[in-house]
């Protein structure tokens, strides 16, 4: 049915067919993006702290020592920006059908830069023993960057249909959206950390904005009649409502780190179980009752996938980075790249025989072989960033500090701003360079007001 006349979106139906029935693209094509964005950022780290402003000058998670001011900072994001996002929005874009030769070109600048230093003047670099938590602050920063840019960018012609979210199963870039949020917030929650878990009733209140960004988002979606794609959660589901659900089953039933991964396991192995034996027919249908779990029944079931998906990646972060520690600089560098980069050619290796013999990816479900496909990727997100120990430079940059000191904060703007495009422009119909400018100003208005936020000490967190 049409939206209203008087619709603030009166192209809803439009918007919702443009991103449904979508089958994806291939494991090769998503391996060959999941290169490109790490080895754009460790490049720009290699470049070196910008004279201008160094990310040092940070004095804490809740200040900044703006000894040179904030034109210097905000030129320095700019920099970075150029450097980091623009390419990214690029390669998603007007460059995506040369993704291959890209994605090729960049590995052996790469592998040339390395070979340079590893036998140049910087033969001796010395181990940073902050390294790993660099590396994994600037995975979580590259999952958020690649998610923002994603939720608008599908509205617009440009966007390639192929990256956009399957309808059934397959491997679309942004199936990996949900997913990787799950495994960022696993490898360093408080469990793989070793840090004792609070009662469930803690949880239920440290889950609570979760869930009141859950019924936000159902309100103000309802409220504007923004489009909504029904088979991506439900009728109500939504994203956060996945991770308020995770958050609570994770503390009321508690198991050590180094055991999380094989409760995980079973719990994995269970549903995929129940999924080949009808459920996933029920699942993928278009039919829905009027029942609330009925009308929201991929929201509702897929949380054993995710929350199997979290307690895996609960015992990963605790196996490669912390140990009996709570600390990631306890680890060694050398020990967690080759374990991550082993781990990573495992996950794909699963992945493909999951995906072969025993059923195909599905994001919809949040099978098996979906979870070992998102554990793939994000491992091999990691394993390349860890490669920047082989190179001379900073660790980090002044856009990566900002977006990881206000990763909540930016995911919501982002939205926000999602929407407002959506409401004011005509995302179907506009011409690819109109949407190019549109994207570009987005993400730069995106990274110049968490910029802004990180300049003046503010901070959303939860």
């Amino acid at each position: 049915m049409d939206s209203l006349p008087n619709s603030f979106n009166p192209n809803k139906r439009l918007k919702e067919e443009f991103v449904s029935n979508l089958t994806g693209s291939s494991m090769m094509e998503i391996a060959a993006l999941t290169t490109i964005i790490p080895i754009l950022i460790i490049l720009r780290h290699s470049v070196g702290s910008n004279p201008v402003v160094d990310v040092t000058l940070k004095k804490n998670d809740d200040a900044v020592v703006g000894s040179k001011g904030r034109p210097a900072y905000m030129s320095t994001m700019a920099f970075d920006f150029l450097l980091i996002v623009l390419p990214i929005i690029l390669v998603y874009t007007v460059l995506a059908e040369w993704m291959y030769i890209w994605a090729t070109l960049l590995t052996l600048l790469l592998l040339i830069r390395i070979a340079a230093n590893r036998f140049g003047s910087y033969s001796n670099l010395k181990e940073d023993p902050y390294s790993v938590r660099k590396n994994i602050s600037s995975y979580r920063v590259a999952t958020m960057i690649i998610t923002c840019l994603c939720i608008l960018a599908v509205d617009f012609r440009i966007f390639p249909r192929r990256y956009a979210k399957t309808e059934t199963y397959g491997t679309g870039w942004m199936d990996l959206g949900v997913g990787s949020f799950v495994v960022a917030n696993s490898l360093v929650s408080r469990q793989a950390r070793n840090i004792s878990s609070r009662k469930w009733k803690t949880a239920i209140q440290s889950s609570s904005p979760l869930i009141i960004l859950g019924f936000a988002r159902l309100l103000s979606t309802r409220g504007v009649d923004y489009q909504v794609h029904v088979a991506e959660y439900g009728v109500h589901w939504n994203f956060f409502f996945t991770l308020a659900a995770i958050s609570i089953l994770t503390c009321i039933i508690n198991v050590p780190a180094q055991y999380s991964g094989i409760l995980g396991s079973l719990i994995l192995v269970g549903y995929q179980v129940c999924l080949t034996h009808g459920l996933n027919l029920y699942l993928l249908s278009n039919e829905r009752g009027t029942d609330i779990i009925s009308q929201n029944k991929e929201g509702f079931f897929s949380i054993f996938g995710y929350w199997g998906l979290y307690l895996v990646g609960v015992q990963l972060g605790n196996f490669l980075f912390f140990n009996n520690h709570s600390s990631a600089t306890m680890r060694s560098t050398n020990w967690a790249k080759i374990r991550v980069w082993m781990l990573s050619l495992l996950f794909w290796l699963l992945t493909v025989i999951i995906d072969r013999h025993v059923e195909r990816v599905s994001r919809r479900t949040c099978n098996l072989g979906y979870v070992t496909l998102v554990l793939a990727v994000n491992l091999q997100v990691l394993a390349i960033l860890l490669l920047s120990d082989f190179l001379p430079g900073s660790k980090t940059s002044v856009l990566e500090e900002a977006y990881d000191r206000n990763l909540l904060g930016t995911f919501l703007l982002a939205n926000l701003l999602t929407g407002l495009v959506n409401l004011f422009v005509d995302t179907l119909f506009a011409s690819s360079v109109k949407a190019l400018f549109i994207l570009i100003a987005y993400a730069f208005s995106l990274s110049f007001l968490i910029g802004l936020l990180d300049f003046c000490g503010i901070r959303l967190k939860f």
